[in-house]
C-alpha cells in the first residue's frame, strides 16, 4: 500500500481513518478539501484544483481522502488500494453532526482556506446530499471499483474500520 484512496459519504469518518492509517504506515495525507477550498468558503477553479491534484497523483506515496466524483476515475488509475466507506446515511448524519458541533466556528485541519464549521444553509444542502449519496453514487462507485486494478476494502460499519486497523499488519 503506497497510493491509497479513501472514499465514501460525507461524515463517514474518511479523514479520521486517513490519519489513523497514516500514523500506522507513515504515508502523507492529501485532503481533497484542502486542495479545493481557499479564501472564505471560496473554491479553486476546476483547472487549478486539477493541477494541484495531478501533481499529488504523480508522487510515489500518498493517502488521498475525499470524493470529488469528477476526479475519481483519474485517481483510480494511480492508486493501489481503495477504502470505500459504504455506510448508511444515518451513520453519516451522526458523523457530520458530531463534526460540526466539535469544530463549530473553527476551520478544520483538513480544510483549505478559512472555512469554519456552522449550521447554515450550506450545511442544510450538505445534509440533503448526504441522504442522496448512496442512490446517486453507490452503484457507479462499485462499477468503477470492479474495473480498477486496485485492492478494494469496503467498510459497511464503523466497527469494521476499527477491526481493520486493529487486526491488520500495516507496516
Amino acid at each position: 500500500m503506497k497510493r491509497i484512496l479513501i472514499i465514501g459519504n460525507t461524515g463517514a469518518g474518511k479523514t479520521t481513518f486517513a490519519h489513523e492509517l497514516s500514523e500506522k504506515i507513515s504515508l502523507p495525507i492529501v485532503h481533497l478539501d484542502k486542495l479545493y477550498w481557499c479564501g472564505h468558503w471560496e473554491h479553486r477553479s476546476k483547472e487549478e484544483f486539477d493541477e494541484l491534484l495531478w501533481a499529488e497523483l504523480e508522487k510515489s506515496e500518498w493517502i488521498i481522502d475525499g470524493n470529488y466524483n469528477r476526479t475519481l476515475p483519474r485517481r483510480l488509475e494511480f492508486c493501489d488500494t481503495v477504502f470505500f466507506f459504504d455506510f448508511s446515511p444515518l451513520v453519516c448524519l451522526w458523523g457530520i453532526t458530531k463534526r460540526v458541533i466539535k469544530n463549530y466556528g473553527k476551520t478544520r485541519h483538513d480544510m483549505g482556506g478559512d472555512c469554519p464549521e456552522y449550521f447554515d444553509k450550506n450545511k442544510i444542502e450538505l445534509y440533503k446530499n448526504l441522504f442522496k449519496y448512496n442512490k446517486n453514487n453507490r452503484g457507479r462507485y462499485y462499477e468503477m471499483l470492479k474495473k480498477s486494478q486496485a485492492e478494494v476494502v469496503v467498510f459497511r460499519k464503523r466497527k469494521d474500520v476499527k477491526r481493520y486497523l486493529k487486526n491488520n499488519r500495516l507496516s
